[in-house]
């Protein structure tokens, strides 16, 4: 009789289990970055975006608002790249000097490297640039700020494919 009841129990745990629910997770970053007074740093990185060399050399040019052109033997393609930018934290009306480390830096990949310059730092709203000498004023009431520095590239003539990089400095002197 005992064998019966067992039996009879174990038919009925799949009618009465509860119902199945369909769960997935996802794992995301959580960031921040906390400023001090008169400090600054990297939002994203210059990116010339996607490109398709030639027999011939050419230049592409990334506007700090984001334009981007080419010249010669270069074709444009895909992701259409954007400027670095660079982000921070001032005081309300305080005049800035900014200045590069270098106007020229190479890229190095795969084949031969290739040269950026003509490095230029574009205006913002909270950033008000003027040129001699480059320096922007911080027009946020809360004195934070942003800018944008662009660049041309010099892309040789049957460029091997794949990701070069290089890196360029740019310093504040808070007045």
């Amino acid at each position: 009789m005992l064998r019966g009841i067992a039996a009879c129990a174990l038919m009925m745990a799949p009618a009465i289990a509860a119902p199945a629910h369909a769960q997935q997770t996802a794992q995301a970053q959580s960031e921040a970055i906390v400023l001090r007074p008169l400090s600054f740093f990297k939002v994203n990185d210059l990116s010339f975006g996607d490109i398709i060399p030639s027999n011939t050399a050419g230049t592409v040019t990334l506007e700090p608002d984001g334009s981007r052109t080419r010249t010669g033997g270069v074709t444009l393609a895909g992701n259409g790249g954007e400027p670095a930018r660079f982000a921070g934290l001032g005081s309300f009306n305080r005049q800035v000097n900014i200045s590069l480390g270098s106007n020229t830096i190479w890229l190095t990949g795969p084949g031969v490297r290739m040269r950026a310059r003509t490095f230029e730092i574009g205006s913002t709203p909270t950033a008000l640039l003027s040129t001699s000498p480059t320096r922007f004023r911080i027009t946020s009431p809360l004195g934070n700020y942003n800018f944008p520095v662009g660049a041309t590239l010099e892309v040789g003539a049957n460029q091997a494919p794949g990701d070069y990089s290089g890196t360029f400095t740019i310093t504040l002197n808070y007045l």
